[in-house]
Formats: structure tokens, sequence, C-alpha cells
């Protein structure tokens, strides 16, 4: 969801990479590059990283507990059985408006 929120605001469109870490050479200009790292006791781990010439920009966001996924699928069914709600197609990002009031 994230490569996805990126490549909507970037012109041009970009292309995912997956798992280039093994890759030694040069990112291609128009590349997002998707690594997944899972163990121990990571529940969730991401991270954003705008990398410049002398400088990096990171977003990030750990999640220690299974339990906020719990109650954000639980606010999800919450949103979607609103008897107030119209029949259609939602996206996260109604549900994200909807919670911040929107």
């Amino acid at each position: 969801m994230i490569a996805d929120a990126i490549q909507e605001e970037v012109p041009g469109g970009r292309e995912y990479v997956y798992d280039r870490h093994s890759v030694r050479a040069k990112r291609g200009k128009n590349e997002i590059g998707i690594h997944s790292v899972r163990g121990g006791t990571i529940v969730g781990e991401h991270e954003v990283i705008f990398a410049g010439n002398d400088e990096v920009i990171k977003i990030s966001h750990s999640a220690y507990s299974r339990v906020i996924y719990a109650e954000g699928a639980i606010r999800a069914l919450r949103f979607i059985t609103d008897p107030g709600r119209k029949p259609g197609r939602y996206a996260m990002r109604d549900l994200v408006r909807s919670i911040a009031g929107a």
C-alpha cells in the first residue's frame, strides 16, 4: 500500500522491484525497491527511504503486537457495516478519512 501511494503521486509511473538486495548494480531511475524481512518477534515493520545525494529521508512504522491489526480489522468492519453507509466499494483511505474526521 505504501508503494502504491507513492506510485499515485509520482508522475510517469514507477516499476516495483522486489528483493533487490542481491543485485549489485545502480538502481534504475524509475524503480521502487521493495524488500521484506520476517524474523524473531518482528510483527510489522515498515520503512520508506528516500535516498538522495548526501541525505536520506525515512518514514517508518513499527508494530509490536498483532492486536493493532485486529483492532484495525474491527474498525474496518464497523465502517462497512454502518447502517448509514451507502452500498459501494471502499478503499482503506475512506476508512482512514472517517477515523480522522475528514
